[in-house]
């Protein structure tokens, strides 16, 4: 429904949704002060008015100007009314494509809700962590990071995710990308140059491994997970793996080829790094075990406070055999960078007093919700489409109906607003294959599926997210 405004000479359109009264409001108030069709200065009509425009209530308005007004669009005066805020002393930002601006709604994959984070549990968390910490917890810290942090992460990863690790094993880092960005320079330094990784995968870490100097090779993944028989055939000195839920086709790495890779490690001396990205969250079971259990002297594990809390907690930590402590200290100590020992000092609270568990509990419960509600919709709605790979995690694959194309839902999606992608957007090219004389890696034919997200949306717009996301697929039979 558009609807316009004609008031004290100005006459301006605006596309007004019925179900999001307010926030469509606000979102084109915005948008006709970026593109200048609201210059600075200019008199908007009274709530009262404009409310009796478009024909919805005085309170929907009054609430969108305030919250305009609040986040500097507009200003209020007494006895001036509401007008367009002075915005020419900000930097002129590049503008965006304008289907990218419209772009409000979100079912990627990986991204956890972060809605739901614990804001006053862990403010306390900092002010008591901060009171309590010794002197020398301000000063220059361990390249490991803070002791009581690892003691704490140790103590946490030993009893929920069966991992093999002492304080002196762990090594803090930021985000898990900083822990795989320093073991992949200490096995280069090491000697290394190419590394496996699953043929579908997050393309910033596909960069990182190639940025550090290593080689991504890829590995088809299947119903069990990455096909690690081939690693033999592939001529690499590691792998990065993902086998508690592969991302993003959602399937967990067999009993056989865990135990199949371990055996590689270990003849060869190949180093596994484990991404255990989303681990807490299996719905229909208890967690499946870390991998570096089996061989703590062969893989890396990895993990991050990203997912469980929210990604601007900064934090990452790898459990690492002994052989890699010293050249991954080394490339911490030449990168000059470390995590904050406030908020390591502050997760090790939140994890001794049970505010990380409940966390992770709650956001289980709130991710296994949303998954039913999807599956249920399409059970009613599209029932020639379905969700597969495990019931876990932050994401699962959608897996379209006959003739339908993944770009072509992507596309659709974008147009209603919604940021989805295909499973192909994820896959790595095939490169490094194997030498002549040596079994080729065939990759394995995956059904045309989309990768929807549990997380990204907060709670108030992930229906809303689900029935675009339908819209979306019926429009490109």
């Amino acid at each position: 429904m558009t609807d316009g405004w004609a008031n004290s000479g100005l006459d301006l359109h605006l596309a007004i949704d019925p179900r999001r009264k307010t926030a469509s409001l606000e979102d084109a108030v915005r948008a006709a002060i970026r593109d200048g069709r609201l210059p600075a200065g200019t008199r908007l009509p009274a709530s009262r008015s404009l409310a009796r425009d478009l024909g919805i209530a005085r309170n929907s308005v009054a609430e969108a100007y305030s919250r305009l007004v609040a986040e500097g669009w507009l200003e209020a005066r007494v006895g001036s009314g509401t007008s367009v805020a002075d915005r020419s002393f900000l930097p002129v930002a590049e503008a965006a494509p304008q289907a990218e601006r419209a772009l409000r709604l979100d079912l990627r994959g990986g991204i956890p809700d972060v809605s739901g984070f614990p804001r006053t549990a862990w403010a306390a968390a900092v002010r008591t962590a901060l009171a309590q910490a010794p002197g020398a917890a301000l000063g220059y810290q361990d390249l490991r990071g803070a002791q009581r942090a690892r003691e704490a992460l140790a103590g946490y990863l030993a009893r929920a995710m069966g991992v093999w690790a002492s304080p002196d094993d762990l090594v803090i880092a930021p985000g898990f990308g900083g822990v795989l960005r320093l073991v992949a320079l200490a096995l280069v330094a090491r000697g290394a140059r190419r590394i496996a990784i699953e043929e579908y995968g997050h393309a910033l870490h596909r960069e990182i491994l190639s940025d550090a100097g290593l080689q991504p090779v890829p590995l088809p993944v299947d119903g069990e997970g990455a096909v690690v028989d081939l690693l033999d055939d592939l001529d690499v000195d590691g792998a990065l793996l993902t086998p508690a839920h592969q991302f993003p086709t959602g399937v967990a790495l067999s009993a056989a080829r865990r135990t199949a890779v371990v055996r590689w490690c270990e003849r060869t001396g190949a180093i596994v790094i484990e991404d255990d990205y989303d681990g807490e969250f299996r719905f229909d079971r208890r967690a499946i075990g870390a991998l570096q259990a089996l061989a703590p002297q062969q893989v890396v594990y990895a993990g991050t406070a990203s997912k469980a809390l929210a990604p601007a907690i900064g934090l990452g930590w790898g459990v690492l055999p002994r052989e890699l402590m010293v050249p991954v200290l080394e490339q911490r100590r030449l990168a000059g960078a470390a995590t904050g020992a406030i908020a390591e000092l502050a997760l090790a609270l939140f994890i001794e007093t049970g505010g990380y568990d409940r966390t992770v509990r709650s956001s289980r419960l709130r991710y296994r919700a949303r998954r039913e509600h999807v599956d249920g919709v399409l059970r009613q709605r599209m029932p020639d489409a379905r969700l597969t790979g495990m019931a876990a995690g932050l994401q699962s694959l959608l897996e379209l109906p006959d003739g339908v194309d993944e770009v072509e839902v992507s596309a659709r999606a974008a147009a209603l607003g919604l940021r989805i992608e295909g499973l192909r957007s994820y896959r790595a090219d095939a490169v490094g294959a194997p030498s002549a004389g040596r079994r080729s890696a065939t990759f394995v034919s995956h059904r045309p599926a989309m990768v929807v997200g549990f997380g990204a949306p907060p709670e108030s717009r992930f229906e809303e997210s689900v029935a675009a996301m339908i819209a979306a697929i019926g429009a490109a039979r």
